[in-house]
Formats: C-alpha cells, sequence, structure tokens
C-alpha cells in the first residue's frame, strides 16, 4: 500500500507538538531564576528539569497499569484523538498551581504545577506519535515525525525568549533577579492555550480510531514474516529502544539545561576580552540570568534546523527538488532564530558563524539517505564529535560547539521511535507508553549531569561526558535496531533507495 499524507489532519495535529516545545525549553529559563531566588546547588535547580520530565515516567506507568486493569489499550477504548483532549486538560490544570506557588514563593508548588503540566504531556505523546506515523506510509513516519519535531522546536526557539520577555519585563534588560510573582503569568497563559487547543483538536477531523494490524503489514516485505508474540517486550526492537529514548531524552534536555552554569562560568573566566568584545559585553558588570535566552534559543532552534530538513523526505516531490529544500529549510530555520532574537533587541552579529556548523548537519542528513537507522548511527558520531570537541576546545568554539548538540539531537526522536515501534502491530499503543515512559532520562541525566558539574568532581565543562555515553548507545541501537528489524521483513533502506514515496 502507498498511502499519502494525511496533511490537513496532521496540520493540526502538530498543534500540540509546539506546546511541548514551547514549554520545556521555557523551563530552563526557570532554571538560573529559582537557583538564585531558593539559593539553590546546581544539582538542586536541576530538580526544574526532574520533576518536568520525571512526570512523563510516572504518567507512562499509569497508562500502562490502567490498560492492564481494563483489559485493554486505554486510547483503544477512549480513542486517540480524545486522549489528546484529555492530556491538555490535565496540563492547563498543572499551570494553575503557578499561581498559588508564586503567591507563597513556593518552590514545592512550583515543581507540583510543572509535574502536572508533564503528566498531561505524557498522555499526548502516547497518541500524538502513533498518530503522526500512520498518517501516511509508515515507511515515512520519521519523517513526518521529523517535521512534527520542526514545530515543536518552533517553540523551544520561541518559547525561552518570551518567558524570558514575561519574567524580567525585556529580554535584554539586564535584571540578574527576577520576581518570583511574575513567573505566574506566562504559565497560565500557556494552560488557556491548552484549553482553546483541545476544543479546536476536539472538533477537528483528527482520526480518533487507527487500524494497528493495518499498519503492521503495510511495515513488512512479507505478512508471513509479522511477529505474533505473547507480549510487547518480545520484541528486541522496543526493548533496546526504551534504552535509546531514555539516553536521547537525557542528553538533550541536560545538554540545555547545564548550559545556564557553563555560560555563567565562562561569562567570569571571558570577561574583558576580545570574545566578549565582539558580543558587546565586555562592559558587563555580571552575568545576567537573559543573558541565557538568546543561546538557549539557538539550541533548541538548533534541533528546529535539524528537524524540518530531516522533513523534507516526508513530501511527494522529485529527488532535485528535496536536494534544494534540504540546503534551502535549515538556513531558514536558523533565519527564523535570527529574527527572533532581533525582534527581541539581542545582538545577533556574533551568531553568524553558526551558519557553517549547519553544513556538518546538512552533510549528514544527506550522507543518511532518509533512513532512520543510518541517520541515527552518523547524527550520534557527530554528537559525539561535538561533545568532545565542547570540553577540550574555550571560548566560542566551546561554546557554539554545546550549542551543535541540538542539531546532532534533532531527528533521532523519531528515528528511535521510528525503529522501536516498528512491526508492533496491536501492541504499538504500549510501545508508544513504554517508549513515553522513558522520558525519564530527562529528569536523571541532568541531576548525574549536575552532580558531576561540582568543582571538586568533573566541572560543569567535562561533565558533559555524559551526553558522550548517550551518544555512544545510541550508535549502538542504530546498527543492532537495524539488524533486528530486517529479520522481521522490515527494511527502511528499501524506501530511502526509491526515494521515500
Amino acid at each position: 500500500m502507498n498511502q499519502k499524507t494525511k496533511w490537513g489532519q496532521f496540520a493540526t495535529l502538530v498543534t500540540v507538538f509546539f506546546f511541548w516545545g514551547f514549554v520545556a525549553a521555557s523551563n530552563d529559563i526557570l532554571i538560573p531564576v529559582f537557583k538564585k531566588a531558593f539559593n539553590l546547588e546546581q544539582w538542586q535547580s536541576q530538580l526544574v528539569a526532574f520533576a518536568f520530565y520525571a512526570a512523563y515516567f510516572i504518567g507512562s506507568i499509569i497508562y500502562f497499569i490502567v490498560s492492564k486493569v481494563i483489559g485493554g489499550d486505554i486510547l483503544n477504548k477512549i480513542g486517540y484523538k480524545n486522549g489528546i483532549v484529555i492530556g491538555l486538560i490535565i496540563s492547563a490544570i498543572g499551570t494553575l498551581l503557578f499561581y498559588p506557588a508564586a503567591n507563597n514563593a513556593s518552590f514545592t508548588l512550583m515543581l507540583s504545577g510543572l509535574f502536572i503540566v508533564g503528566l498531561g504531556f505524557s498522555l499526548q505523546q502516547i497518541a500524538a506519535n502513533p498518530l503522526a506515523i500512520v498518517m501516511g506510509n509508515p515507511k515515512t513516519g520519521s519523517q513526518r515525525l521529523s517535521m512534527a519535531g520542526g514545530i515543536n522546536n518552533f517553540g523551544t526557539t520561541i518559547g525561552p525568549l518570551l518567558v524570558s520577555l514575561a519574567i524580567f519585563g525585556s529580554v535584554s534588560s539586564g535584571n540578574t533577579i527576577a520576581s518570583i510573582s511574575s513567573v505566574k503569568l506566562p504559565y497560565l497563559v500557556v494552560g488557556a492555550a491548552f484549553i482553546v487547543v483541545a476544543i479546536f483538536l476536539k472538533l477537528s477531523s483528527v482520526p480518533n480510531k487507527i487500524d494497528l494490524e493495518e499498519v503492521a503489514i503495510e511495515e513488512a516485505e512479507a505478512e508471513n514474516k509479522i511477529l505474533h508474540r505473547a507480549s510487547v517486550f518480545q520484541y528486541p526492537q522496543l526493548v533496546l529502544g526504551m534504552i535509546g529514548i531514555f539516553v536521547y531524552v537525557g542528553v538533550e534536555v541536560s545538554t540545555a539545561s547545564n548550559l545556564p552554569e557553563y555560560l555563567r562560568q565562562h561569562f567570569e573566566i571571558l570577561n574583558g576580552n576580545a570574545v566578549l568584545k565582539s558580543l558587546h559585553l565586555a562592559g558587563a558588570k555580571e552575568f545576567t540570568n537573559d543573558f541565557n535566552a538568546p543561546y538557549i534559543s539557538l539550541y533548541w532552534a538548533s534541533l528546529m534546523m535539524g528537524r524540518w530538513t530531516g522533513a523534507v523526505g516526508a513530501f511527494d516531490i522529485s529527488a532535485g527538488f528535496k536536494k534544494i529544500l534540504n540546503f534551502l529549510m535549515p538556513y531558514l530555520a536558523f533565519g527564523v532564530f535570527l529574527i527572533v532574537n532581533s525582534i527581541a533587541q539581542h545582538n545577533i552579529t556574533s551568531f553568524y558563524v553558526y551558519g557553517v556548523v549547519i553544513i556538518v548537519m546538512i552533510a549528514g542528513d544527506i550522507l543518511s539517505k532518509g533512513s532512520p537507522a543510518r541517520m541515527l548511527l552518523i547524527f550520534s558520531l557527530m554528537g559525539i564529535s561535538a561533545l568532545v570537541i565542547g570540553m577540550f576546545t574555550t571560548g566560542m568554539i566551546s561554546v557554539f560547539a554545546f550549542v551543535s548538540v541540538g542539531l546532532f539531537c534533532s531527528t533521532l526522536w523519531p528515528c528511535i521511535f521510528t525503529l522501536s515501534v516498528a512491526g508492533l502491530g496491536k501492541y504499538t499503543n504500549q510501545g508508544s507508553s513504554l517508549l513515553v515512559m522513558m522520558i525519564l532520562g530527562g529528569a536523571l541525566a541532568p541531576l548525574l549531569q549536575g552532580w558531576l558539574a561540582s568543582d571538586h568532581l568533573l566541572g560543569i565543562q567535562f561533565s558533559y561526558i555524559v551526553g558522550v555515553a548517550c551518544f555512544a548507545y545510541m550508535a549502538f541501537y542504530a546498527a543492532k535496531a537495524k539488524s533486528i528489524l530486517k529479520a522481521q521483513g522490515i527494511d527502511y533502506d528499501v524506501v530511502a533507495k526509491g526515494g521515500g514515496h
């Protein structure tokens, strides 16, 4: 079957991807604010990430247990669209906690609000990711997930800037201390947006039911090679993929959430030299929290650049036009970053050199030829290289090396997710919930890196060895998953060589 992508339904679905990114990246702005306001250690400040991403783990466990208790998958009973709507409502409830938390200056209540928001996101993720894969040919599902991820990272690009504006009054104000009470407004607005999107989605044409057995047949070269096993845990591509998602989210989140502290220390070391003069910061008296915003924005924009590039393969267009878009899309996304930061009155001239780094990512995308396994391997090796360069260099080379991890993380979620649920058939929803559960890596890896970042251990710069270990496992999974799926009659390289559709 050569199923065409249902673009109208897909466009509606990706609105929830935008909000996942907006909130996730905005949390990185909260970290230095909470650290100073509540006088926290570096590892304690990482509890912001821990509370948010641990909710995915708890939410997925609840989903898995309830499905077992009721004798059937929750989404198969209530529907995919309804599941996303319920998740949005749960997240909206979480944002309401920011009001009493801000009024009482309660770190615990702040974390509780983030936890509930993440709990709602977990249900949305379980439903939305399989939907994105089946809204067209399942073998190009990773490219549709890349496109959805690109929308997600439009949210991550503007999220830090808008939240910084709401908290500090100006994204370039020079404030070093933000009032805790200023945190409640942006999250209450986001909560209202969740409700609006829930209503819009409920009234949309996004399907509420999908036939997962039919999807499994489409994925395999021969129907007799489809596995029919008694448990979801008997599919090795999923079990190994769960670890893959754990380490992927781990490196993505810990790189970003430890970036503010790394920038602060580098600011102090480099203060007054030519590098900072080029950044128009030589006259600054001290590091400011809102200085983080453009760098955090660039990190998440880097994921947008890679995902917009990876999404090209989802379009039914000529090979020649795809090659043109492979070069055009990342720079279009880079342009979005520059425009947004220019509007925010940041000096953007120092970021132009990043256009050279993007070429490396484009080369990796071309070499992958649309194969999720090959792309996972290439980008994992590039991620290792970026982190090693960041750890063993100084100045803006080191800064941009760490930021570029976003480029090489960009398409790894759709690659791992697609490889993990391939061939699962009726177990796809359970597999999806288990993969979303492994977003727990985003809670634990930042804590580990934050602990290693202390001066008496590795220090902030060499704490990024955590990310190197994460990328190393993903490189292993890329090779292993390809051989596992080939034995089951699933070979995505066939689709890649044939040009996609």
